[in-house]
């Protein structure tokens, strides 16, 4: 047998490109025309944040995180996942862990996350908010940690002041029937210039499937709203007072979590009956949930017509599916996945009957399996009516479709479907304080995409119409498509 030959010395061929920085100026933009639109045009733009799950609470207090920990790790399930995945144990992950020693399992971990849009967004954010371009590794993470947990505890890292860098103009927060919203009102009668603004959750109000929870609920429900809740119309009455609360507090959106939409035919007589059945702790057949479902997704729906809000439907996920880790952890932990229930029929009825009676208000649906992108990019454009510029949305991609190839394809899929330039655009659907460089991701996506077509030829080269697009997607739409007073 020969000898393996020894390898010379490696030339480079002068011709070769060099390889771009990592996440320098010009990330994830690969064209001349992309970078035109991005710096020019997007970078500018303020952040219309129209649905997201910050504590308003925290907002209100302009609290400031003890460490990058506090921070960034608690309530993330995305990191929780990874580290999971990455054979961390669970003490470093929602354990009795310092924070430090939670920080360093992150550091061991973010390396392995290479193609995992986490690994785009951490270094995005450790740039953006700290000035630290250094790749988070078992090696920088001490001194990252030390580094950004010392900015974090001064004024200029207030959570207030976290949402001025990134130059966000208003923030819709997710938030029950039941809340009191006095964080909001407190926020507001602040002189501070970022709208918070609530965003009516009702689907607790919903969950028949699970009767003593319900019943608890609703127990609750008739103490704020002050109705005995003795039956569905009752429901509907103490409901109603709330929605009026919330529309009295600036909130101009509701937003529906659901394995899929609900169009069952009832009568009111059936839905009177089930609701006393379970209010009296019986156990509720499949048929009878279904029933209740679409009752009550309904009049939420006529409710938000009436007053003139946006509904949202974030459709498709199956939740906390690992039994023995919600024993020890709870509910919303980081046990969910992409759920496969059908969706198409029972959308389209209910679509329906809204359009049908006069009642459909303005919609963005989303979708986590990317399965039925085309099916709700389609779905859209049957319910149309000409009075709104699109008036149906398509949402963003959604959880773990939040990412460049998930955002791509919705991006390619509205404009096949649909018209790209009414599109509302990105949204930051988070817990975190330091993920608005999601907006900035999305934007560079965007412009990415139109910037090739254009240098490929597939598009004119109209820097001053498509620098119009580009200002629409990314803050006009969403502004003028809002009713934020």
């Amino acid at each position: 047998m020969s000898s393996p030959r020894k390898r010379g010395p490696v030339t480079i061929n002068q011709k070769t490109t060099l390889m771009k920085p990592f996440l320098n100026e010009n990330f994830l933009l690969t064209t001349a025309t992309a970078e035109r639109l991005y710096h020019d045009y997007a970078a500018q733009m303020p952040v219309i944040d129209y649905h997201c799950h910050l504590d308003p609470a925290l907002i209100a207090s302009d609290h400031r995180f003890n460490n990058l920990t506090e921070a960034w790790l608690r309530g993330d399930h995305y990191k929780w996942r990874a580290m999971r995945t990455n054979g961390i144990p669970e003490q470093f992950i929602t354990g009795d862990a310092t924070d430090e020693e939670k920080f360093e399992k992150w550091a061991e971990t973010v390396p392995c996350t290479v193609r995992n849009p986490l690994y785009h967004w951490t270094h995005l954010e450790l740039q953006r908010y700290f000035g630290i371009t250094d790749p988070l590794s078992p090696v920088t993470g001490h001194e990252i940690y030390h580094k950004a947990s010392a900015l974090l505890q001064t004024p200029d890292f207030s959570v207030r002041r976290l949402l001025e860098k990134m130059n966000v103009e208003v923030v819709c927060t997710t938030d029950d029937p039941l809340d009191t919203l006095d964080a909001h009102r407190q926020i507001a009668e602040s002189d501070w210039s970022i709208k918070v603004l609530p965003t009516w959750r009702s689907d607790k109000a919903m969950s028949i499937e699970n009767p003593k929870s319900w019943n608890l609920y609703l127990d609750k429900l008739s103490s704020v709203a002050e109705i005995e809740i003795e039956g569905f119309r009752y429901l509907l009455e103490a409901l109603g007072n709330r929605h009026d609360f919330f529309h009295s507090m600036g909130c101009r959106l509701s937003d529906h979590g659901l394995n899929t939409f609900y169009s069952e035919k009832y009568t009111d007589q059936e839905i009177s009956r089930i609701f006393d059945q379970a209010r009296s702790g019986r156990p509720i057949s499949e048929e009878a949930i279904r029933k209740f479902k679409s009752a009550m997704l309904y009049e939420l729906a006529v409710m938000d017509a009436e007053k003139g809000w946006v509904q949202q439907f974030h459709i498709g996920a199956m939740r906390n599916t690992n039994t023995r880790m919600i024993g020890l952890l709870g509910p919303d932990t980081g046990f969910d996945s992409i759920g496969d229930e059908p969706v198409a029929l029972p959308m389209a009825r209910f679509f329906d009957r809204l359009g049908q009676e006069g009642k459909l208000a303005k919609t963005i649906l989303y979708n986590l399996n990317p399965r039925d992108n085309e099916v709700f990019a389609t779905m859209t454009g049957n319910f149309q009516d000409g009075s709104v510029p699109g008036k149906m949305q398509w949402g963003s991609g959604w959880w773990f479709l939040d990412q460049k190839d998930g955002m791509e394809k919705q991006l390619n899929t509205l404009s096949n479907m649909g018209l790209l330039s009414r599109f509302v655009g990105m949204l930051t659907d988070s817990r975190s304080f330091l993920s608005y460089p999601r907006h900035e991701y999305f934007r560079r996506i965007l412009c990415n995409l139109i910037g090739r077509d254009v240098e490929n030829g597939e598009l004119p080269d109209d820097m001053t119409f498509f620098g119009r697009v580009v200002l629409d997607v990314c803050y006009y739409n969403a502004f003028n498509y809002f009713d934020f007073k």
